[in-house]
């Protein structure tokens, strides 16, 4: 099961995520150093952790490694809300609670992304069993929509994302 990021590996995971490609130890420090004062091996140790527990991979770059997430930080979000709330001995009271904080720009947000889950509760007619997806819609099974629910459910080959089952 996943567990949250520390400060400084959240850091590092930032970068990783938003620059979307496989990164060094270096280009990393570097970023980092803009904000604080931080070592290279307390970055290399960081990023190490983060391979050891499954949130990066990396390969041999010369004499050193280039990492790359192994899962969306959308995906990693997911796996620690659904963490928490599975914990929950009242689930409904929990999304009750959960719904209750949230801004009106995240209220949008998860009413978009239930018209993407579950396309019938928006009037719009939804896929039947056996049509691919977007066929309904017109749109294409690989366009916004189903990119959006994609990222939101995580990359299906790796589950619940990083760490999960642990």
């Amino acid at each position: 099961m996943p567990r949250p990021l520390g400060d400084l590996e959240d850091a590092v995971m930032t970068r990783v995520w938003q620059w979307n490609r496989p990164v060094t130890v270096r280009e990393v420090l570097e970023d980092l150093q803009q904000e604080r004062s931080i070592a290279y091996t307390t970055v290399m140790t960081v990023m190490d952790n983060l391979h050891q527990k499954g949130w990066v991979r990396r390969e041999v770059d010369g004499r050193a490694y280039r990492y790359t997430a192994v899962s969306t930080r959308a995906a990693y979000s997911a796996a620690l809300m659904n963490e928490a709330w599975s914990r929950s001995d009242n689930p409904a009271a929990a999304l009750v609670a959960f719904f209750g904080m949230m801004s009106a720009q995240q209220r949008e947000a998860l009413q978009d992304a239930m018209r993407i889950v579950l396309p019938d509760l928006s009037g719009a007619p939804g896929p039947t069993p056996g049509e691919p997806a977007g066929a309904a819609t017109g749109e294409p099974a690989d366009g916004p929509a189903g990119e959006a629910a994609g990222e939101a459910a995580g990359d299906p080959a790796d589950g619940a994302g990083p760490g999960a089952g642990r």
